[in-house]
């Protein structure tokens, strides 16, 4: 999912997700995992399970195949065409089939050519409008024509001018959390897992690729066929169109990518074979047939996300040096937790995303050593002890309440890194070798399931709580989940590299050492990272003059070294680095760069005319979510 990787201190004070959205009336969807009883830490009014961001009736009626037939049509920035969706009657007097859709125009709903009753429903802001079908008694698919939105929120149609080539148009999309209801009507809820086949038409100069099997020599025809036999939630459904080429890593993996960037990101990512291997052999075997890669244009809003068979990266991790890979060891890591074992509704994400936090951990300290893991660690925590700082304490919780909320807000290094701590924690309690077989274990326990946080203090209880009673305190775990405060005595890791980095940068602020005789050129970009994100929040143009002279931190080509700079400049209004933010700004779309600095541009009038402007540039290249993120910074 998306990755919150190597973010900074100062950084995460501004970058957490906004905590703003207002409460809304949800309505009652009828969707609940069975047989989970609410621990007294669950609130009472909260129905453990239940999917408050789902219109859909699983508990009903339950979608349990796709197959779609869609045509790209760029020049109406629409997909047109059918689902097909195999239906479940779960209730035998079930009598209507609910589903999400968001700006779908339905043409028909019919079955065996039989057209049938439906019902769009009033649309709300960001739930979309349930569509009601009534399915009668033996029947059991349907076949719904629909056309998208060419403002479809889960979809982003790039001009060729917005791409690396420059000569054809692109399309991806970007499903999670509720956004595969705007290409495909269905019950996009995370507890719900389909298999799905595809057919898609598209210009035959593109190719087109979906989180399925993927064909790397497929010829060049303009129809394109895919098959996912695994249950997939609907978030995991992707799709991108575009001049791609593919380039093998390895015997499971490869990348896809634009052809002016296919070279560099094959060499820049030539480990991810490597990381498979390593996952695999703790964790078990990876289920998913084929590890590629999608490198997709600089607009993409996140870092990276998880797709099965073909994560979705962006070319901001291209630094030329391996730093930033920790992102493609995190994507690979969701195929066992996040894609195998998922959250049930997105008050669970933390299942997905703390757990994939801590094996990204292990698996950087296996691929790449001890140092780095805990240099990359030690950052991790300073972005979770930011977030904590600045966010609602109720959003501080590993198991949020998200009702009357957009659930985009789970967002932050909360279920990340805090997530993360608390299973190192375990680990450290019960021994590395021990946690390992627990956790191989669990993703076997619930493989292709979507469960809750209450299973999963469930399965402990059954579990580690038996196994290691005298080590393990169910009320100290029970606050890790449920409280917003960190416990005491956390797990914590050191970094000597970074006392080296501190001593440089005191003495340099105490002016005992010039920028220039900063010994740096052993220092790693986690240092550099380090180094800036630790600064004092003002700074004097003279200091920052002598900075960029020694170290020309303006026109860093690294986007993380580049991003934290920036943001020191606008704090203190560095004016010579003022060009190079509006570059920034209008060359890159990733939501964790960009809406940092213009939430700090919006502190000031001089600082909001600048984000205007750049805003306005960079608007219509930009994805749906980075423009309603950033949107309020520049109203």
């Amino acid at each position: 999912m998306k990755r919150f990787i190597g973010i900074s201190l100062l950084v995460l004070l501004l970058a957490a997700c906004s905590q703003d959205a207002p409460e809304a009336t949800q309505p009652e969807t009828g969707n609940a995992v069975d047989s989970i009883t609410p621990e007294q830490t669950t609130p009472a009014s909260i129905q453990v399970g239940k999917d408050y961001h789902s219109f859909s009736n699983p508990a009903q009626m339950k979608v349990r195949n796709v197959a779609l037939d869609l045509t790209v049509d760029f020049d109406r920035k629409v997909l047109d065409g059918s689902a097909v969706l195999k239906i479940e009657r779960v209730a035998n007097d079930a009598q209507t089939l609910v589903l999400d859709t968001k700006d779908l125009t339905i043409h028909s709903v019919e079955a065996a050519g039989t057209p049938l009753e439906f019902e769009l429903g009033a649309a709300d802001s960001f739930l979309g409008a349930p569509l009601s079908i009534v399915v009668p008694h033996g029947v059991d698919e349907i076949k719904v024509a629909y056309t998208t939105s060419p403002s479809a929120s889960g979809l982003q149609w790039l001009t060729p001018a917005q791409t690396a080539g420059g000569e054809y148009p692109f399309l991806f999309s970007q499903a999670q959390a509720i956004h595969a209801r705007s290409f495909i009507p269905l019950q996009d809820s995370p507890q719900v897992r389909v298999t799905y086949q595809a057919v898609l038409r598209t210009p035959p100069a593109l190719l087109a690729v979906m989180s399925a099997s993927n064909e790397p020599d497929a010829e060049l025809d303009g129809v394109y066929e895919f098959n996912m036999p695994q249950p997939v939630p609907s978030y995991l459904i992707a799709l991108a169109v575009g001049d791609l080429r593919f380039k093998a890593m390895g015997e499971r993996t490869g990348v896809y990518a634009e052809p002016a960037l296919l070279e560099a990101a094959a060499q820049e990512f030539e480990d991810t074979e490597s990381m498979l291997i390593a996952t695999e052999k703790r964790y078990g075997p990876y289920g998913w047939d084929r590890y590629d890669l999608l490198i997709l244009p600089p607009s993409f809003p996140f870092g990276g996300m998880e797709n099965p068979r073909l994560s979705f990266i962006t070319p901001t991790v291209i630094a030329g040096d391996k730093s930033l890979v920790s992102l493609i060891a995190h994507e690979l890591a969701h195929s066992w937790s996040g894609n195998t074992v998922t959250n049930a509704t997105w008050r669970d994400l933390w299942l997905n995303e703390g757990f994939t936090t801590y094996l990204t951990y292990r698996i950087m300290e296996i691929i790449y050593g001890t140092d780095r893991y805990k240099m990359e660690a030690v950052l991790g925590f300073q972005d979770l002890e930011a977030d904590i700082t600045r966010l609602d304490p109720n959003d501080a919780i590993l198991a949020i309440d998200l009702r009357g909320r957009d659930p985009d807000d789970v967002f932050s290094n909360v279920p990340y890194e805090k997530g993360a701590l608390f299973l190192r924690e375990l680990e450290q309690r019960v021994g590395r070798d021990n946690f390992d077989a627990f956790l191989k274990a669990y993703f076997k326990e619930f493989e292709f399931e979507s469960i809750t946080t209450d299973q999963f203090i469930d399965y402990l209880d059954k579990t580690l709580l038996v196994t290691h009673a005298d080590v393990l305190d169910k009320a100290r775990i029970e606050q890790w989940i449920f409280s917003p405060e960190l416990p005491n005595d956390l797990p914590l890791e050191e970094s000597d590299a970074f006392s080296l980095v501190d001593n440089a940068r005191m003495q340099w602020l105490g002016d005992e050492l010039a920028a220039a005789d900063i010994e740096t050129d052993s220092w790693t970009v986690h240092q550099w990272l380090y180094f800036l994100n630790n600064m004092p929040e003002e700074i004097d143009d003279k200091k920052l003059s002598e900075l960029d002279a020694a170290f020309d931190l303006t026109e860093s080509r690294n986007n993380e070294i580049a991003h934290s700079w920036l943001l020191i400049s606008v704090k203190n209004w560095y004016e010579p680095a003022l060009p190079r933010l509006h570059d920034y700004l209008t060359s890159i779309g990733r939501n964790k760069l960009v809406k940092p600095l213009y939430r700090e541009l919006a502190k000031t009038d001089r600082g909001k005319a600048l984000g205007r402007q750049a805003f306005a540039e960079a608007k219509a290249g930009y994805h749906p979510l980075t423009v309603k993120a950033n949107t309020p910074f520049v109203e």
